[in-house]
């Protein structure tokens, strides 16, 4: 049996490196003791802001084997999005490395069903389910428990070869496999550069992050008007924000992904300042078709260059 599990996983991590992924890495199915204090306190504080979906499914956060029946194992994956390509105006609002293509959910989801699809031709019956930062699921303390890295100071799962510049996402599956050592180590150090370059301030204490302060949230998540609080703060950002890991040292190690389908779309890294202000709804629309920056929605993407361009002069 457990010459089963080795072949099994090994399998596992093949087809998953022929699917793209940057990682693969497994870990046992079961209760995340350690996070349950810890996301209860978050919670308590508000910290996930408009974030009500975070006060959602406590259990089912902590314990996979409620999502899916006669769960064993978590195979966490990681792809990479990391790309050297920036905007060509410099005072242009920024977007996210990762909203420069497609949607990353269906480019993952799609891969993710394909594995499982393999799975089950060469191992045999195996049922699962897929889940890309969609459900509730704790990525980064699974990719953690499978020994992809060690979580960051800027809460961020990073990897010692491969920096930060990477989706997660896991299968849970209802066979059991060989489990990697879990990440223990980490690297961080005496460094705060996330800390100290953070816009907002929402790395409130080491591996602490406040998410109703995060650019990414204020920018995305938050459907209301932006916060008086951050005018003149937002260093440029319209869509996401990736200053605490473009400052990460260990980023250095970062490598270009080879996804087709995350290379930037026409035109979005050509448009100036200018175009950006007076974009219509026909052109973000075209822009932005299939993309993750359609979550804000026309009105959002409005409201954000709206908020950045009445800024104060810095």
């Amino acid at each position: 049996m457990q010459q089963n599990k080795q072949v099994y996983s090994k399998l596992i991590k093949t087809e998953a490196k022929k699917l793209g992924f940057l990682f693969c890495g497994i870990s046992q199915a079961g209760f995340l003791e350690e996070e349950a204090p810890r996301l209860e306190s978050w919670l308590k504080q508000n910290m996930q802001g408009e974030m009500h979906y975070m006060e959602n499914y406590f259990d089912k956060r902590l314990d996979p084997r409620l999502l899916v029946d006669g769960a064993k194992s978590v195979i966490s994956l990681g792809l990479n999005y990391y790309t050297n390509q920036q905007q060509s105006d410099p005072l242009a609002p920024k977007i996210s490395k990762y909203a420069y293509g497609v949607d990353y959910h269906d480019v993952i989801k799609d891969k993710l069903k394909r594995l499982l699809q393999v799975i089950n031709e060469k191992i045999g019956e195996v049922h699962g389910r897929a889940f890309v930062d969609s459900a509730p699921v704790l990525d980064k303390t699974w990719a953690k428990k499978a020994g992809l890295g060690w979580i960051g100071k800027n809460t961020n799962l990073i990897n010692t070869k491969k920096g930060s510049f990477f989706f997660l996402a896991e299968l849970i599956v209802d066979i059991e496999l060989e489990y990697d050592i879990p990440s223990t180590a980490e690297h961080c150090g005496t460094c705060t550069r996330c800390i100290d370059a953070c816009p907002t301030e929402a790395i409130v204490a080491p591996y602490v992050v406040d998410g109703s302060r995060c650019i990414s949230y204020l920018t995305i998540e938050l459907k209301n008007e932006i916060p008086q609080e951050f005018k003149g703060k937002m260093d440029n950002w319209m869509f996401g924000c990736d200053v605490c890991q473009d400052v990460c040292p260990w980023n250095r190690f970062s490598v270009l992904h080879h996804e087709p389908a995350f290379e930037p779309r026409n035109k979005l890294l050509e448009m100036s300042k200018k175009e950006w202000e007076e974009i219509t709804e026909d052109v973000f629309q075209k822009i932005f078709e299939k993309s993750p920056v359609k979550r804000t929605k026309f009105t959002g993407i409005k409201r954000n260059i709206s908020f950045l361009k009445d800024q104060p002069d810095l």
